[in-house]
């Protein structure tokens, strides 16, 4: 194992610098300054002027035109005019709540052990569009569905060639609670250094962005019902992914190998693909998927949904989807950061996937359930051990103050539902049968129940068991921690770095689990213990800092039984 850290961590470290010289992408060996140019059927694109690393960075690619805004995606125009270079970067409007400040602070002083200077998130009175909003980052764009394909020199060599079948090719969705994040804010080259046998790597990589917020997640029944189209986020992930099996043979890639993975929203965005239309539309355009963490606050209520379409329009004193139609850029950004910044209740993001009756036509728990999925996708699924308490309110310390963060999440829960989470899901037990011994430990697997980790148990139980599903349970393990090791590059250490990597064995061992998936479906890791499947008994791998072993998934149980019938409103 020492030996395959090394060389995995030397090859990461030669590419590491790499991820930010540039965004551009291309299509068919030609060359341009004596770097390769790709041409797809509509554009053409150039890679970064680095020969020092073992990728071609193509940044920055257009899969969709400008969108309209509360309108779906559409294919970008033709441009053969100029070739893109990919330098000028783009994320989609976007926004966090004011209360992640608070859980930053409790989470920084209680789990991490270590001072920070963050204060109590400052909410003023007076007019709620007057209220502050964070300046907004200058690359902040509605046009901003674009994407980025990191390709092996190697494999880039071959594109083209009839006698090869292409690369496997893995997609990465962000995460963000669906109101933030973008396409490459994290660096593949220690994935494409783990993979395969080549000192460039054997995989494609691909990370696109999407809509949020407001722009991407408005729904209710009078916005649809004056023509917006809910759930264009998940439409924009959609169409990258068809975009992925039309164009990334002219990569080398091969269509029918490609993997998508995603943590937190981004494996919650997974779980909505696999179960989108209620699988009425035919196969989804991936073979494999890798949801991590998946998360997302199941939106099925049409009084919610509603109410924030309503908020929306009294902020910005419209009357219509007309009016905010016809609101400026700047203005309309403004707005989706007053509404994510103050409208969100604790633990919440106002936004997010929604029952709409289309793409969403119920929630993905009860979808897997009915058996109204793909059934064709091969699924390795993951989630930590402490998903929770960045989104439980540190004050909590009752019955009560549990049921009032459940009410401000789904403010139309019925009376009945609520009574029985909280005496009998989550009683006011704490000897530790119920896996709490304090208020805030019964919050916070509450939160880590619902929202995340049950999700995981929906999957392979709706797959009969035939999944690969593993545990990080690294200290902390807390949600979002094992990203730096999806995507460990050699790089950082703790606590200097609140999100280094504290166990490198671990990280190279997921980072080949994900590679040897996408390249033939079956995890695997050299010098680590066989990851099985799911199966009857409920194996799951756990990856701790003092080894890798097999342990019973403890979503197995009543609880996930309850929270997948979607009972909420």
């Amino acid at each position: 194992m020492t030996n395959l850290l090394l060389k995995t961590a030397t090859r990461a470290g030669k590419i590491a610098d790499a991820h930010h010289l540039c965004r551009a992408v291309t299509t068919r060996s030609r060359r341009l300054n004596a770097l390769p140019v790709l041409d797809t059927d509509y554009s053409s694109h150039q890679t970064c002027p680095n020969e020092t690393v073992g990728f071609y960075n193509f940044s920055n690619i257009r899969y969709a035109a400008p969108p309209v805004r509360f309108a779906p995606p559409e294919a970008p125009k033709k441009n053969r005019k100029s070739v893109n270079t990919g330098n000028v970067g783009r994320i989609c409007p976007q926004a966090s709540p004011s209360w992640g400040l608070l859980s930053s602070q409790f989470i920084t002083r209680n789990f991490l052990g270590l001072p920070n200077n963050i204060t109590t998130p400052f909410s003023p009175p007076g007019a709620k569009w007057s209220r502050p909003v964070p300046t907004p980052d200058p690359r902040a764009s509605e046009d901003c569905l674009f994407l980025d394909v990191y390709v092996p020199k190697d494999i880039l060599a071959l594109a083209g060639n009839d006698e090869t079948c292409g690369a496997p090719v893995l997609v990465w969705i962000y995460g963000g609670g669906y109101t933030a994040g973008e396409k490459s804010v994290y660096n593949p080259a220690g994935l494409l250094a783990a993979s395969g046998n080549g000192t460039d790597g054997n995989v494609i990589y691909v990370a696109l962005n999407y809509r949020l917020g407001a722009m991407g997640f408005t729904s209710g029944p009078s916005f649809q019902a004056e023509g917006g189209v809910s759930n264009l986020g998940l439409l924009d992930q959609r169409f990258a992914l068809e975009w992925v099996q039309k164009h990334i043979h002219h990569f080398g890639g091969d269509p029918n190998r490609v993997t998508v993975f995603g943590e937190s929203a981004g494996g919650g965005s997974i779980m909505h693909q696999i179960t989108a239309y209620g699988g009425s539309e035919g196969p989804v355009p991936f073979q494999r998927a890798i949801p991590q963490s998946p998360g997302f606050l199941p939106l099925s209520s049409q009084l919610q949904q509603e109410e924030i379409y309503q908020t929306l329009l009294d902020l910005t004193n419209s009357t219509s989807l007309e009016d905010l139609r016809n609101l400026s850029e700047a203005e309309m950004i403004k707005a989706n950061s007053l509404m994510v910044t103050y409208e969100s209740p604790y633990g919440s993001f106002t936004y997010g996937p929604a029952v709409d009756g289309d793409f969403v036509p119920l929630q993905p728990g009860q979808l897997l359930a009915q058996g109204r999925f793909d059934k064709n996708v091969s699924i390795m699924v993951g989630h930590n051990s402490m998903e929770g308490p960045y989104f439980t309110a540190p004050y909590i310390n009752s019955t009560e103050a549990i049921a009032a963060q459940v009410r401000g999440t789904y403010p139309y829960i019925p009376e009945k539902s609520l009574t029985y989470i909280t005496e009998t899901l989550y009683p006011a037990v704490f000897n530790g049968t119920y896996g709490y011994t304090t208020e805030y430990e019964r919050a916070s697997l509450l939160v880590s129940e619902s929202v995340f980790t049950c999700n995981t148990n929906f999957l392979s139980t709706a797959f009969k068991n035939e999944t690969y599903s593993y545990l990080f349970a690294v200290p902390p393990a807390l949600h979002g921690f094992d990203i730096p090791y999806t995507f460990y590059t050699g790089g950082g250490t703790p606590p200097a770095n609140l999100l280094a990597v504290s166990n490198s064995t671990v990280a190279i061992a997921l980072q080949k689990f994900i590679i040897s998936f996408a390249e033939n479906g079956v995890p695997a890791a050299p010098g680590v213990v066989e990851f099985r499947m799911y199966g009857a008994n409920a194996t799951v791998l756990e990856l701790n800092i003092t080894d890798i072993s097999e342990v019973r998934d403890t979503n197995a149980n009543r609880r996930c039984d309850w929270w997948q019938k979607g009972l909420l409103s």
